[in-house]
């Protein structure tokens, strides 16, 4: 499904940012939306935590309910 990967897509970007956040203490989206209290960067953290969430059901997918939903 495409909600799948657009989530997955935008988690690894999340996982991306807290890997600079971790390495080198650079916060990406707070550069990008002017700080780590912006409006914009708070969005940015909320939709990057609900498409984790979203991952989380991915866990749970088995390959029957795949094959099903491409059909």
């Amino acid at each position: 499904m495409i909600i799948n990967r657009i989530a997955l897509i935008i988690a690894i970007i999340g996982c991306l940012n807290w890997g600079l956040v971790g390495l080198f203490s650079f916060d990406l989206v707070a550069w990008i939306a002017g700080g780590a209290t912006s409006v914009l960067a708070r969005i940015i953290y909320v939709i990057v935590a609900l498409a984790g969430i979203w991952c989380v059901s991915l866990l749970f997918n088995t390959d029957d309910e795949r094959i099903t939903h491409r059909a």
